[in-house]
């Protein structure tokens, strides 16, 4: 109760404000569920890490809030005058910082742009709403110390988040240890000292110039000028709601790609997202739309981004999927632009040093394409915080549709780069007179049948999550349903000169791979199936196999 007084006090948000008040009146009125929900939003803080912030909106330490996001940028402001030292007489550290569509994105890029003012940073604002990849080319091109995007990416409707960057010889990636401890530090500082209405805020911010947002489309068109068989391609695109449409259809028109036909009810910013659950592409039911819109015009492909457009998913007729449409997954689309990557660098003579990397929960079949091309390969931790500074890369993914095809113009994952990369492969092909699914199929006949699967399990009690792991580590499996386990790989002791993670990696007698991992944004268990077979259909029958005594395993372990 005094700490949820105490946050009551320093609230600038109405709204929050008076959430707040009718859950400390009926709590002092004896209200059970009210003291439940106080307990719930102050017995714990939203914890900063390398993914920065991200939770529920709502009043409360455990909140996304005005407050929380001010004690956020107050700490950063800190973490970057820390770091830069120089004298009185040194230029000011830049930050720049961008927003989504999502519900009080603009309020809380527009406070921490003014507490940086404050604080003596040079802060730069974009100049509207914008997808997360024009920030993070943002902080390269402006030269930024660190960068800020408020977004929850592909989260449910009630959540938003914080995510940060760094400049320097950090190159605009996201955070890794360290820095994230170190932000965390000060921001638990801002925390402790009081409130934050005491903060100094300044609105002498700058806003960032038009010409940023078009080197960005000028560097994205560039990454696959349209080919002759882009001619007459019908195609459907989603932006789930997000702000991937107004910057993608200027690049569309500047890589000379036919316009596609769009999905009007999703096309928008909506912040409510009122015609999905989640919006997330990998969720089923939020294609749903884009595959109706696909049937009436007799598409070629579906192209869609996730609301922040850092992501991309790609839908190909199939008629024997339920609809006729099949969502590839995301390890058959960056099993495809890392073959292009490849290709583009052995055609130019550039594959010396030169890489592909992608996440270690991702398709082995990447290594196979590095292999074949002469390239080097690096499997990194989940996130592209990792993937992001693999030494000589030219191409980075990871399965949960994050793919990085321009590492020149941005260091993360970009879903409107790869959405051009992906349209110049398909209207090559279709000038030959080929289809995506035959790409597939060549690309099977190239470096093998890979074949994958994911389980995940949402819980309601994330410690159920480490009681899971802590069985796994204490007994390793001897077996997954029928076929035996080789070895396995605990990351947390290191493994392959990886940095220590929550990771057990299960290698199978027949070269099978099983990754068990808890989600880093959402309270779920996450397992990861890999396989390769001598064809399509026998790598089909090995991961469902697989997939099967997982299921097994999973329930034998009360999850």
């Amino acid at each position: 109760m005094d700490r949820a007084r105490a946050w009551l006090a320093q609230d600038p948000d109405e709204q929050t404000r008076d959430e707040l008040a009718g859950l400390i009146a009926a709590a002092e009125g004896g209200d059970d569920a009210a003291l439940a929900g106080l307990d719930d939003r102050f017995g714990a803080r939203l914890a900063f890490g390398t993914a920065g912030l991200r939770g529920e909106l709502g009043a409360g330490s455990n909140r996304m809030n005005r407050v929380l996001v001010a004690q956020a940028a107050a700490g950063l402001a800190a973490y970057v005058l820390e770091k830069a030292g120089g004298g009185s007489d040194a230029a000011p550290p830049a930050i720049v910082v961008g927003y989504d569509g999502r519900r009080n994105s603009r309020v809380f890029a527009e406070d921490s742009a003014e507490i940086f003012a404050g604080a003596g940073l040079r802060a730069i604002l974009l100049p509207r709403l914008l997808p997360t990849p024009v920030l993070a080319f943002a902080v390269r091109r402006l030269g930024a110390a660190a960068g800020v995007m408020v977004t929850a990416s592909h989260n449910p409707p009630n959540d938003n988040g914080y995510k940060v960057y760094l400049g320097g010889a950090d190159d605009g990636s996201q955070i890794v240890a360290p820095a994230d401890a170190e932000i965390a530090a000060h921001i638990a500082a801002v925390a402790a000292s009081g409130d934050v209405g005491g903060l100094p805020r300044s609105r002498a911010y700058d806003t960032a110039p038009e010409s940023l947002v078009e080197g960005y489309i000028a560097a994205t068109a560039a990454v696959a000028p349209a080919p002759a068989g882009a001619a007459g391609l019908t195609w459907v695109y989603t932006a789930m709601h997000g702000v991937g449409w107004e910057t993608f259809s200027r690049i569309l028109d500047d890589a000379g790609y036919p316009a596609p036909v769009t999905v009007d009810e999703q096309l928008q910013p909506d912040g409510t997202f009122p015609t999905v659950a989640f919006p997330n592409p990998e969720e089923p039911g939020a294609m749903d739309l884009a595959y109706a819109r696909a049937r009436e015009v007799g598409a070629e492909l579906v192209i869609a981004n996730d609301p922040d457009a850092d992501r991309l998913a790609v839908a190909i007729p199939d008629p024997a999927a339920d609809g006729g449409w099949r969502r590839l997954t995301g390890n058959q689309i960056g099993l495809l632009l890392g073959w292009r990557a490849a290709r583009l660098a052995a055609e130019s003579g550039r594959t010396a040093g030169a890489s592909l990397a992608c996440s270690l929960v991702s398709s082995p079949g990447l290594q196979a394409v590095a292999d074949h091309y002469g390239l080097d390969f690096h499997a990194t931790l989940t996130g592209f915080k990792w993937i992001s500074r693999a030494p000589g890369m030219v191409f980075g993914f990871e399965e949960a549709l994050g793919y990085l095809v321009n590492p020149q113009t941005v260091r993360d994952k970009d879903g409107i780069s790869a959405a051009i990369a992906m349209l110049g492969m398909v209207t090559d092909a279709r000038g030959r007179g080929a289809t995506l699914s035959d790409l597939l199929a060549e690309f099977d006949e190239t470096f093998g049948a890979f074949a994958s699967d994911q389980i995940s399990v949402r819980v309601d009690d994330v410690s159920t999550i480490a009681r899971i792991m802590a069985a796994l580590r204490a007994r390793h499996p001897s077996a997954i349903g029928d076929i035996a386990v080789a070895r396995v790989d605990d990351l947390l002791e290191g493994v392959d000169d990886l940095p220590p993670g929550d990771v057990l990696r299960v290698w199978l007698d027949d070269g099978s791979r099983v990754i068990v991992r808890p989600s880093g944004t959402e309270p779920k268990l996450k397992l990861y199936l890999d396989v390769r077979g001598d064809s399509p259909a026998d790598a089909a029958d090995r991961i469902a196999r697989v997939a099967e005594g997982a299921r097994r395993l999973l329930g034998e372990l009360g999850a």
